[in-house]
């Protein structure tokens, strides 16, 4: 193997490769945000130029006018300035939506700029660090650290809160990371758990008067000032590392140890997209009921391809640090898995990798109507007949494939996104939902944010198919009052994501819009997405 440097004039020629694609891979969900949320389309034959290459939108709050290329993925903004079309760079594009938003809102905000840059420096990052990796052999792991776009609607999905790379980038799924956890000694008088817990104790050997608590080495780090305290008087101690390593899934503060089948979610301190990713304890504290409510409207499916839930089925603590070192122990896949069947992350269906089956389909028809009859039905029955509000967007939902590439099982996670209506509360004293705002998160987890991607990402590949008659027809199977109204509503419900950041509301403050519904049939009226 050659070892000789390249020359400079190929270090440079490789950095602006490099941040060439760092900037279209972060325009994209800043575009989309944008075009979504804020920006008016153009109708008719002003609106599509260029043999409809380009969609042209107005920037009301600037006054500007913008076109793209593409609608799924929009790429190469340019801006309309003296007479002539401009193209507009990463950098442009953020100082252009924030003046946008600025003008648009009233307000102003100088955070979310700076974590639009972070994501997009992220993302280049993450790519010079690809290129010096190996994605794993593993065909479920390598779609869980595939995601270089990430959220494809929202304006810095990338983002690590702004730290060096160097702090990161070993913890990083999409720099196809695997490291070990850091296993600490607990005293025993300040541990905190519920539920099934007994997966850490597997983990290591405790000295006596201790109780094992692994932790995400990056949140050790973040978190360090604070428990300098508890080390320095016994109440914590390092016990050194696991003996395998754990591979970190897309939402990277939850990782998986293959070997032991087990998935563990960690606080991490850390904004990633809308939220400072802690395990805050008023969600621990509902964890319990939530995930026993999904797993009830899981129990009554039978057969080896059965739909199923991956149970968040305990947590354990440190009295004096509940937040920063909180962990949740979640389901394998084993147990739940069809056999001879191979998972998959439903988000990076919709991005894309080596060996994604929905690229390789050569039946998107047959494809496609069987990915729907895995998904649709668990998640509406989980509402109407258990009131359970299943999380159920592209990062929270698995599918699994037979030895061609068709769907045959969907299994879904995360108890802590699931929303309960009262009757499903059982009592418990968690909040709940109407049914009017569990239906709302429900459309737009399940269809907007889910169905529409994966739809997309199909017919991207397939120039020609429509669809969305498909989705209708499985829509239509399912007897909920709400069904007809959703199938001839002329909009549905689209989380307004980059308004949400920019007028800093709470991260869980779902906002809505209304989004053209594709469900229809009217493609007239869906030149907005």
């Amino acid at each position: 193997m050659d070892l000789t440097p390249p020359p400079a004039d190929g270090d440079a020629a490789h950095r602006a490769a490099l941040a060439r694609r760092a900037d279209a891979y972060a325009a994209v969900p800043l575009l989309n945000c944008l075009l979504r949320e804020v920006a008016r389309p153009l109708p008719g034959p002003e609106g599509a130029r260029d043999g409809g290459t380009h969609r042209t939108y107005r920037l009301p709050g600037v006054n500007r006018l913008l076109r793209v290329r593409g609608t799924h993925r929009p790429a190469a903004p340019e801006v309309r300035t003296a007479g002539a079309w401009h193209r507009v760079g990463h950098m442009e594009l953020v100082k252009l939506v924030a003046e946008e938003l600025r003008r648009s809102t009233g307000l102003s905000n100088h955070e979310l700029p700076a974590e639009m840059l972070d994501s997009r420096d992220a993302v280049a990052a993450l790519l010079d660090a690809r290129a010096r990796a190996a994605p794993p052999d593993d065909p479920y792991l390598r779609s869980e650290q595939s995601l270089l776009t990430g959220h494809t609607h929202h304006p810095a999905p990338k983002a690590r809160g702004g730290g060096p790379a160097a702090a990161w980038l070993p913890y990083a799924p999409e720099a196809y990371a695997r490291f070990p956890l850091t296993l600490l000694g607990v005293r025993e008088d300040t541990v905190v758990e519920e539920g099934d817990t007994v997966a850490l104790d597997r983990l290591g050997t405790p000295p006596p008067g201790y109780r094992l608590l692994p932790a995400h080495p990056w949140q050790l780090d973040l978190a360090a000032r604070d428990l300098a305290p508890a080390f320095a008087d016994g109440r914590l101690v390092r016990l050194g590392t696991t003996p395998f390593p754990v591979w970190p899934t897309a939402a990277i503060r939850t990782v998986y140890a293959p070997g032991e089948d087990l998935f563990l979610k960690f606080s991490l301190d850390v904004r990633i997209t809308n939220d400072i990713r802690r395990l805050w304890r008023h969600d621990l504290s509902r964890l319990r009921a939530t995930d026993t409510a999904a797993r009830s409207a899981f129990a009554g499916y039978e057969g080896p391809a059965a739909p199923a839930w991956l149970s968040d089925r305990g947590h354990r603590t440190a009295d004096f640090a509940f937040e920063q070192l909180a962990v949740v122990v979640r389901d394998g896949l084993r147990g739940h898995l069809a056999p001879g069947a191979t998972c998959y992350l439903a988000a990076a269906l919709a991005e894309g990798f080596a060996g994604d089956p929905l690229a390789g389909t050569s039946r998107p028809h047959v494809w496609w109507e069987a990915y729907l009859s895995r998904v649709v039905p668990p998640v509406l029955t989980a509402f109407a007949r258990h009131g359970v509000v299943l999380e159920a967007h592209l990062q929270n939902t698995l599918i699994a494939v037979d030895g061609d590439g068709t769907p045959v099982q969907a299994l879904f996670r995360d108890a802590e996104g699931v929303k309960l209506l009262p009757r499903a509360a059982a009592g418990a004293p968690v909040p709940t939902v109407t049914r009017e705002a569990g239906w709302e998160r429900l459309v737009y987890c399940l269809v907007v944010n889910h169905l529409m991607e994966i739809a997309a990402t199909l017919s991207g590949h397939h120039p020609g198919l429509d669809p969305w008659p498909a989705v209708r027809r499985e829509l239509a199977r399912h007897d909920l009052p709400e069904i007809p109204a959703l199938l001839t509503a002329p909009a549905l419900p689209a989380k307004t994501n980059l308004l949400l950041r920019w007028t800093a509301a709470d991260g869980a403050d779902a906002r809505y819009l209304p989004l053209p519904s594709p469900l229809t049939g009217d493609r007239s009226r869906q030149s907005k997405k």
